[in-house]
């Protein structure tokens, strides 16, 4: 017996786990099928009469003069088979979806419409990535400890380490904010012979004189105000094992005299107490202050520098190894992503200029926010220089008022960029080429001269 699938395609669709729509030749949806309002995030109701530009699909080729192939190419073309794309879901969200479509024709072979399913692959994607980014961190291949990077500079770090770590003499870790400094002192620790002991970490910029003694040395009962019992301190909670003394620039001179003591005599003597306590642990400080200027200005004593200075390691700046920017970008924009619950896998070539292009003076760290920022911002599967920071694009601060002295600098600045737009026919990159800039500085531009392109060209 025979089944007329006529009667029941309503059934056949209700039950596809996929994304089902049908559309006119006008691209006008016709039918949704349960899945479909799922995955789109609109009720049926909400579809059925709309234009599918609704979705916003990535993977459409709109024409919008006409229907049937006038319409869209998808009645040139005759069918889509398994093109990866993003829509738009009710709440403004990219879906990354696998799109399958086929032109449906009339008895006289005209096209009156098209069916086409979508496949969710967000979780998927999300699966990949992490799958990618635990494969990394295993092989390691990549970074050092927790370090990324394969420049010359920072393989020559690498080395650095491994060999200082195996030596019991104090280090002290030098470099800008954001180099990552504390990532180094976590590797010398690691890689040494006091691995099995505590790692114990203290940030001598973020007490004050009286509170930062008592976490350093420890207090007894009755020290102070508010010491109702004996504390341990952290060199204490340190011993067999290493200290790191972060901000090491900014400690009070008072409490850098009990530190050389400590590093002289190996020995603690609790805040209000004068017993004193053995302690054998490794000194790792560190600090983003010049410490030869602090002792110029009388901020840090000389003997305390020389004590702590036993191996120095300057941990170099971002601008220093620009052929780690692209490697840290991905790497930290596939975190970002995972994090977002997004399925972004790649940089625009054009994002990626710009980010090598900048100086970058909050070194790693602001690179890591930076990618955290365009994440946010990025609704498809990558990021365009538009999702960057504005600061990282050159974007100067808007001013209240634009002087007399540069308003016709900036009109021919602009005018010069229509011109270069209209000649090329809203072509950026052609256009930056006849300006001699950047596709980056051309869309810069484009926003700072307040141009809109379907109007103004």
């Amino acid at each position: 017996m025979s089944i007329d699938l006529g009667e029941h395609w309503a059934t056949v669709a209700d039950t596809l786990h996929d994304g089902l729509l049908v559309v006119d030749d006008g691209g006008n949806i016709v039918a949704v099928n349960p899945a479909g309002e799922e995955l789109t995030g609109y009720k049926k109701e909400d579809l059925v009469g709309r234009n599918c530009r609704i979705l916003n699909c990535t993977g459409c080729k709109l024409i919008g003069q006409g229907r049937g192939e006038d319409y869209c190419g998808l009645f040139q073309a005759g069918s889509v088979a398994s093109k990866r794309c993003t829509i738009t879901n009710a709440d403004g969200q990219p879906v990354n979806v696998l799109k399958r479509a086929s032109v449906l024709k009339d008895d006289t072979g005209r096209a009156i419409g098209a069916v086409e399913t979508l496949t969710d692959l967000s979780e998927l994607m999300r699966r990949d990535q992490q799958i990618n980014q635990l494969r990394r961190t295993l092989k390691g291949a990549d970074g050092f400890q927790g370090m990324t990077g394969q420049s010359p500079a920072m393989r020559r770090l690498y080395r650095l380490v491994e060999t200082v770590a195996k030596s019991a003499a104090p280090v002290l870790i030098q470099g800008q904010s954001g180099t990552g400094k504390e990532l180094v002192a976590q590797a010398i620790h690691k890689l040494g012979p006091r691995a099995e002991g505590p790692y114990i970490k203290v940030n001598c910029a973020a007490l004050n004189q009286d509170l930062l003694e008592s976490e350093l040395f420890g207090h007894v009962k009755g020290a102070f105000t508010g010491a109702d019992r004996d504390r341990m301190g952290r060199f204490e909670a340190a011993q067999g094992g290493d200290i790191l003394l972060d901000e090491v620039g900014d400690l009070p001179l008072a409490t850098q005299v009990k530190l050389l003591r400590v590093l002289e005599e190996k020995e603690i003597e609790r805040v209000g107490d004068h017993q004193p306590i053995p302690v054998d642990v490794r000194i790792i400080a560190a600090t983003h202050r010049d410490l030869p200027e602090l002792i110029n200005q009388g901020r840090f004593r000389e003997d305390l520098f020389y004590r702590i200075e036993g191996v120095p390691i300057l941990v170099p700046s971002l601008s220093q190894r620009p052929e780690d920017i692209p490697l840290l970008a991905s790497e930290f924009l596939q975190r970002a992503a995972a994090k977002n619950g997004k399925a972004i896998t790649a940089l625009s070539p054009e994002a990626m200029r710009a980010l090598e292009a900048y100086s970058w003076p909050g070194n790693v760290r602001q690179l890591k926010h930076a990618m955290e920022y365009a994440a946010v911002l990025c609704p498809g599967d990558a990021v365009g220089p538009e999702h960057l920071p504005p600061k990282v694009l050159g974007e100067p601060r808007p001013a209240p008022r634009e002087s007399a002295r540069n308003a016709p600098k900036r009109r021919d600045m602009c005018a010069e960029l229509l011109e270069a737009l209209r000649a090329t026919g809203g072509n950026q990159t052609r256009a930056a080429e006849l300006l001699g800039v950047s596709r980056v500085t051309v869309w810069n531009r484009i926003n700072r001269c307040g141009l809109d392109l379907e109007r103004d060209l």
